[in-house]
């Protein structure tokens, strides 16, 4: 059962510069989390979770008001993305341990981001807000976790682009995380994403309304960002699935483009996430986190070279992996989780790697728990 018990965000209020890996500062951030569970008087038994591109720091439980994200904070997201794992006696077991998740630095659902207000200026960012690195995420992760108390974390969990920052806390602060849990992931973002991500990058860009980012006083770039949800779509979704819903879905017969009709169900149903998710998201946000993962390369966050000089640390500290791969994901491919744990393997870390078998694709993580909640909890069930 999903604990539908009501939660609250919190908003931490970091006053004092804080330094980009790009080399630009913010003059001060803010940081959206939750957490679930109690945090032990060592603080020993929390596990930090890091949400996947367009999600958000709401894992678990009913929150049905989120002032900080505006219009942004739909129905569909008042429900945690990550309830059926965390509570008591879950994979996530809050009679056991802190769960702690943050919105993205750069996001639009209260952590500050391009839609955030400019303490200099007193007007949005837009245009100005800087680029971002996986590092980022990490530091902004790290300050959280300092307020919170807390020095070494029990694990470290993210799917897909939180399976990034995950690896990359892993690798930067080996010795504030014992347990570590990318799920269908990688370390360094393949060509065909890159690609991929570029697509969508030139889809917001050419919207007549993104004028270079600056648009929230006026009309948003609904088109461009309905576009480019619809191309990362059907790599989050295996194409069988697609097919099976489409089907399901009364075609709107009266959609149209400028001159092209939509003909069949396919095309309405991919039209209808686009739509669907412009009412939700921001163009500004979605263009920040996808320029991160295009040039993602787990080395290169880390300041080294070889593999071994990235996972040797980890080794020297004692963590544990725990990797996951899907085996029909179009979006992270199980070659790219191979490589992790060969990385691993090779440095002596000691890491467990489960192929989960399913039809479902990348979003397997959200749909199908009992294929990854087992081995969660065994690999957290050893103090």
């Amino acid at each position: 059962m999903i604990d539908q018990s009501p939660v609250k965000t919190e908003v931490l209020k970091v006053s004092e510069d804080f330094t980009l890996k790009c080399g630009e500062v913010l003059p001060e951030i803010e940081i959206a989390y939750e957490t679930w569970g109690t945090l032990n008087a060592d603080g020993s038994n929390a596990i930090l979770l890091t949400h996947a591109l367009s999600g958000s720091h709401h894992a678990c439980g009913l929150n049905d008001c989120l002032p900080e994200a505006g219009d942004l904070w739909k129905e569909e997201l008042h429900e945690g993305w990550w309830g059926e794992f965390i509570g008591p006696g879950k994979a996530l077991d809050t009679d056991r341990f802190f769960i702690i998740s943050a919105n993205y630095l750069g996001g639009c659902y209260g952590t500050t981001g391009p839609s955030s207000i400019n303490p200099v200026t007193g007007k949005t960012y837009g245009s100005s807000f800087p680029v971002l690195s996986v590092a980022d995420q990490v530091a902004m992760q790290v300050k959280l976790l300092d307020e919170l108390g807390i020095t070494v974390l029990r694990a470290a969990i993210g799917p897909s682009v939180g399976g990034l920052v995950t690896l990359s806390f892993a690798t930067l602060h080996p010795d504030r995380v014992r347990t570590v849990i990318p799920i269908a992931s990688g370390m360094k973002t393949t060509v065909l994403n890159r690609l991929i991500l570029f697509e969508q990058i030139l889809a917001i860009e050419n919207d007549p309304h993104f004028r270079g980012g600056d648009y929230y006083q006026s009309e948003h770039p609904d088109y461009g960002l309905a576009l480019a949800r619809m191309i990362s779509h059907k790599t989050f979704v295996h194409l069988d699935a697609i097919e099976s819903r489409a089907r399901k879905e009364v075609r709107q017969d009266n959609e149209s483009l400028a001159w092209y009709k939509v003909q069949d169900t396919f095309q309405s149903y991919m039209l209808h996430q686009g739509k669907k998710f412009v009412k939700r998201f921001d163009a500004n946000t979605y263009l920040r986190i996808i320029d991160m993962w295009s040039k993602y390369d787990a080395r290169r966050e880390a300041g080294v070279e070889t593999n071994e000089d990235l996972f040797a640390p980890c080794a020297e500290n004692g963590q544990d992996f725990l990797v996951f791969s899907i085996d029909s994901d179009f979006c992270f491919y199980p070659e790219e989780q191979s490589e992790i744990v060969a990385g691993l393997e090779s440095s002596d870390v000691k890491t467990m790697h489960i192929t989960v078998h399913s039809d479902k694709g990348h979003d397997s993580f959200l749909l199908e728990p009992a294929l990854y909640s087992p081995h969660i909890a065994y690999v957290l069930a050893s103090d």
